[in-house]
C-alpha cells in the first residue's frame, strides 16, 4: 500500500474545533476516515511550530489519499500537504531503471 506523511496547520476554526474536541476525539476521526476507505493510521503526532499535527498513513492508492486531501482541505479548518514516502527497496529498483533523459543545453 502506498504510505504517505502528512504535515497539518489547523487554521482557527480548526483549533477551535480541537479545543472542544480534544486530540483524542480528532485520532477517532482520522482512524474513521483512513480506515474508511481501506487505509491505516501507522502514526498520528501533534506538534508546535510550522505543523500541528502529523501523520504516518497507509493508503489502497493514490486516489483514496486525493480524496481525503480534498475533502479536508474543502473543510477549511485545516491546511495540509501529503509526501508520497518510498521504502529503500523501491528506491534500490528505481535506480536499476533506466531512463533515456538528456539535460538542457547537453
Amino acid at each position: 500500500m502506498p504510505k504517505f506523511l502528512i504535515q497539518s496547520t489547523y487554521t482557527a476554526e480548526g483549533t477551535k474545533g480541537l479545543l472542544e474536541e480534544g486530540a483524542s476525539g480528532r485520532r477517532a476521526v482520522v482512524d474513521q476516515v483512513v480506515t474508511g476507505l481501506g487505509g491505516r493510521v501507522e502514526a498520528m503526532y501533534y506538534a508546535f511550530g510550522a505543523d500541528d499535527l502529523v501523520l504516518i498513513v497507509d493508503f489502497p492508492d493514490t486516489v483514496s489519499m486525493a480524496a481525503v486531501s480534498l475533502t479536508v482541505k474543502a473543510s477549511g479548518a485545516i491546511q495540509s500537504r501529503a509526501t508520497p514516502l518510498l521504502t529503500v527497496e523501491e528506491i534500490d529498483e528505481a535506480t536499476r531503471r533506466q531512463v533515456a533523459f538528456r539535460a538542457p543545453g547537453a
